[in-house]
């Protein structure tokens, strides 16, 4: 039997402080893991770990940064424990410009901190994860990975770089015990997601959801993700595509007057 057959698996979450994430940690919790909540934002880390109790730890991290990244995976070795899933969630949408005058900046930040930082926090925790002999690596991704529109330009590229990145993953660990599991929402309702985009604008974040009934929220993606998760090891869901109802396409979206 495995030395740590006995022990609690560690669950590393990205881009916790909020949202998809820390709805994922909770959930990952009650499941049975010891889940690292891993953000920029520590204060919020500390109010989720407290929420949560003695199975959560918090360790400060930004994913656009190496030294971060060291850092945790240095921080999530030193809980002595086998590490067996990694959700990459962190990520983000700044901006509504048309390509014609898209904002290099805006591209540039949600490249580094959809695709180049899932790519820092896999590389950094890969070799646990393939240690413990049981890995799942989950990435969070969206509709906008393999459906364009308009003004949504530099995010839908930043997100199709990501679904190729836990493609081309999938095909290089063919053979070794990891699993590569993608879940891709269309409309979720959480608080700061679209206020993000729109660089705090209530109003225009209101406007996103208006008349649709029953948006996703966040505990539906928790719930999609803990699913994927807690499969047997040799089932992998390749790629999960979530969306409410209302929301036929990423252009057919049921609005009620």
């Amino acid at each position: 039997m495995d030395k740590n057959q006995d022990m609690q698996n560690i669950a590393v979450v990205t881009g916790a402080s909020s949202g998809i994430g820390a709805a994922t940690a909770r959930r990952l919790a009650d499941e049975g893991f010891h889940v690292v909540v891993a953000a920029r934002r520590a204060d919020r880390l500390d109010a989720l770990v407290k929420e949560i109790g003695p199975n959560a730890t918090a360790v400060e991290c930004d994913v656009t940064s190496d030294g971060s990244v060291a850092a945790l995976a240095g921080a999530v070795a030193g809980l002595g424990a086998p590490v067996t899933l990694l959700v990459n969630n962190a990520g983000g949408a700044r901006g509504v410009d048309p390509v014609a005058t898209g904002s290099v900046d805006d591209w540039q930040w949600m490249y580094d901190v959809n695709v180049l930082g899932t790519l820092r926090v896999t590389k950094a925790l890969l070799p646990a994860l393939e240690a413990s002999g049981r890995g799942t690596i989950v990435t969070v991704g969206s509709t906008a990975a393999f459906t364009p529109y308009e003004g949504g330009g530099g995010y839908v590229a930043a997100k199709h770089a990501e679904t190729a990145l836990v493609g081309t993953l999938r095909l290089e660990l063919c053979g070794k015990p990891v699993r590569v599991i993608e879940v891709d929402p269309g409309m979720v309702r959480t608080d700061e997601f679209a206020l993000n985009r729109f660089g705090g604008d209530q109003d225009r974040a209101d406007s996103v959801y208006a008349g649709v009934r029953e948006p996703l929220v966040a505990d539906d993606i928790a719930d999609c993700i803990a699913w994927a998760a807690t499969r047997p090891q040799h089932v992998n869901v390749d790629r999960l595509v979530v969306r409410p109802v209302a929301q036929a396409a990423q252009h057919k979206v049921h609005r009620e007057q």
